[in-house]
């Protein structure tokens, strides 16, 4: 059992309540959180680990959507259109798939936990990531994803996505958990998406999927048409989407921890759809950035809940999740940026645990103990404006515990 006391303890709880002068009990689970005085009471005789003046303690952040097989991009892509990048990517694919060696990919994952990320949704189109985050002590939902929209390869891909699930499975630990991924409604045939999210709801996996990125692919889905015909008929042969927005998220019913990524061409009727099958939707603010998309209108999602992903080094620049909370603070101008911080903090943290079907991102009883300890400059002297200066300053954390451990 350990003890630790911090200035400032932040919960992230549904009400985001924050205790002054507080310390937190754990081992691998918080076993209680209190003021400090009352904590000095209840174990008059254990050691208590005192933090730097102006340390805040929280909870770990969660990117829930993180692509690590690309990690070996820097400016190799092409940014600023949604098509351009896309065609950057297959260009470069088996480039850059080929320099993202596991001591890359791992080099990636420590800076992460150096920023204060403790859990990660990675989704991986190849498994060549899967041994780097077996290895790290971030909590990883490893989401295998099926790709492929031709009927006549939709055996052989389908068969691919088991074998892959299965190495996922295998490899099943308290930090390493199997998942499933859909790529699209415009990349997977209808077939592909159903025998994949059987699987899925069988053994009660999380799934996740990108759904309406770009004007792009809104056109293609809707009507055959745009940018997107080009594509598909020079490398697919294909003249018509293989589904309809509503088709796809049709199939989505009874999935217990389900998240859509993106979603800012999303319909009114597809919010209501989405907040109907209980799902959350992954918000990627500088990957839509810089591959020219719309921002998500965080007004539209009625009680949807949102997470925050930093997408993959394809699109961003960094995997840090302090560095895409101000990203997503300075984007969302509309919002009041003290209240919004808090509900970013929410969103980077219990959000993303309830999303993946976690019991973190929280600082509260019998939770998960993955706690950051973060030292601010000086002190904040109201508790209301701390959320703001946490996203405003903080670019690396003080100690990262995950399980309970220093790591």
């Amino acid at each position: 059992m350990k003890i630790l006391s911090a200035k400032w303890v932040i919960t992230c709880d549904e009400d985001f309540s924050i205790i002054k002068d507080g310390a937190i009990v754990f081992t691998d689970k918080i076993l209680d959180i209190d003021t400090l005085e009352n904590i000095q009471i209840k174990y008059p005789n254990k050691e208590i680990i005192q933090s730097k003046d102006n340390t805040v303690l929280m909870p770990g952040l969660i990117n829930s959507h993180v692509h690590l097989e690309f990690s070996a991009n820097s400016t190799t892509l092409k940014y600023g259109n949604f098509m351009a990048w896309l065609n950057s990517v297959i260009s470069n694919r088996d480039t850059l798939i080929e320099k993202a060696t596991p001591k890359l990919i791992s080099t990636k994952l420590d800076r992460m936990k150096k920023t204060g990320t403790t859990t990660i949704g990675a989704i991986s189109s190849y498994s060549f990531d899967m041994q780097a985050c077996i290895n790290s002590p971030i909590n990883t939902v490893f989401f295998c994803e099926v790709i492929g929209s031709k009927a006549d390869m939709a055996d052989t891909l389908f068969a691919d996505f088991k074998n892959r699930l299965e190495s996922a499975k295998k490899n099943s630990s308290k930090n390493f958990m199997p998942a499933v991924a859909i790529h699209s409604a415009y990349s997977v045939h209808p077939f592909l998406v159903r025998e994949s999210l059987a699987l899925a709801k069988e053994q009660n996996l999380p799934v996740s999927t990108h759904f309406l990125e770009s004007p792009e692919e809104f056109e293609w889905l809707h009507k055959d048409e745009g940018l997107f015909t080009e594509f598909f008929r020079n490398f697919l042969g294909q003249s018509k989407a293989v589904t309809k927005p509503m088709e796809f998220l049709n199939q989505f019913s009874n999935v217990k921890n389900l998240s859509f990524t993106h979603c800012v061409e999303a319909s009114d009727n597809d919010l209501e759809k989405i907040k109907l099958l209980g799902a959350s939707i992954n918000h990627c603010v500088t990957s839509n950035r810089v591959l020219n998309n719309t921002k998500l209108d965080l007004k539209r999602l009625n009680g949807i809940d949102f997470t925050i992903g930093t997408d993959g080094l394809s699109s961003n620049n960094s995997l840090s999740m302090f560095d895409e909370l101000r990203n997503a603070l300075m984007m969302h101008t509309d919002e009041n940026i003290i209240e919004f911080s808090k509900t970013l903090l929410k969103a980077a943290t219990i959000n993303g645990s309830k999303a993946m079907g976690l019991n973190k991102g929280k600082l509260q009883k019998d939770a998960d103990a993955d706690i950051i300890s973060i030292t601010l400059a000086d002190e904040v002297v109201d508790k209301d404006d701390l959320a703001m200066q946490i996203i405003l300053h903080t670019k690396s954390v003080e100690k990262t515990i995950i399980g309970g451990e220093f790591v």
